[in-house]
């Protein structure tokens, strides 16, 4: 498909000088772009340029097929002329198949205040026997979140750059089980003081809000300082989450951090309704 001529808007556009900086978005002014459309789209899935992208205050939303790719041309190819969207080498075949966000204001909240609630609380202190675990199941709670969601923006390329992060340490998965049955889940990417949650699911009713809990919690034991709910909805804001301007978030992303690795261990979830 055609996509605004096929190539990379540079100059007066979103990208400022039109150089790369330091890859594929370090010329990307995301202070300046969309807040409420895509900043950018084309480019290629795999674990380097993902890492950069939630770095640069981005996030990855694939198109699940064709006719999603098709809409998203016909919906902003006047935008990328203009150069209010840029496009981004790679994927020239089809460069709306893959589109960048940074929504404006960000949904935030901090490590040590998300809302379990009174309820679930109360149900987790008086013997609910869940326990959960950190980055021990990561492949099963993408499977799970992506089967949740159809059609899914998790897409085969971004699912296996997602799985090689975690193996390097930089994406984090926390799991709710039920004996051995694993009943609910939370995944993300961290990107310095910032841990950006992508998705979550649940078999048992609360049992991904407990997720998102205990992620959180060990977060901030490992000295994280900030989680990012990615899009504003009644249901983040139940959990806890404030909106912030993008231009605070950023400068929150690029604060100096010193992260260390997340426990994994076993852990009952009743410690989080106290």
């Amino acid at each position: 498909m055609s996509g605004g001529g096929g190539d990379a808007v540079f100059g007066d556009g979103v990208f400022g000088d039109g150089s790369f900086g330091d890859g594929v978005f370090g010329g990307l002014d995301v202070r300046g772009a969309p807040g409420d459309g895509p900043v950018a789209f084309g480019g290629r899935l795999g674990p380097d340029v993902l890492l950069a992208a939630y770095r640069h205050g981005l996030f990855p939303m694939p198109a699940a097929d064709d006719y999603a790719s098709a809409f998203n041309e016909v919906r902003f190819e006047e935008a990328v002329a203009a150069g209010e969207v840029a496009l981004l080498p790679g994927a020239e075949d089809d460069p709306y198949a893959l589109a960048w966000w940074s929504p404006d204001p960000r949904p935030v909240l901090a490590p040590d205040a998300v809302h379990v609630g009174s309820r679930l609380a109360r149900r987790l202190r008086n013997g609910r026997r869940w326990w959960t675990s950190a980055d021990r199941a990561f492949p099963r709670v993408l499977e799970a979140c992506a089967r949740a969601r159809q059609p899914s923006w998790l897409v085969p390329e971004l699912c296996a750059a997602l799985v090689e992060l975690q193996r390097r340490g930089a994406a984090h998965s926390a799991e709710v089980w039920e004996g051995e049955e694993l009943i609910g889940g939370v995944f993300g990417v961290a990107a310095g003081p910032v841990l950006s949650l992508d998705s979550m699911f649940h078999r048992r009713s609360d049992a991904g809000r407990v997720a998102v809990a205990d992620l959180a919690a060990r977060f901030a034991d490992a000295g994280g300082r900030l989680l990012d709910a990615q899009w504003d909805s009644p249901h983040v804001r139940a959990l806890g989450a404030t909106a912030v301007p993008r231009e605070r978030y950023l400068a929150e992303l690029a604060a100096p951090a010193e992260v260390g690795p997340l426990a994994t261990a076993m852990l009952p979830a009743a410690r989080l309704g106290r």
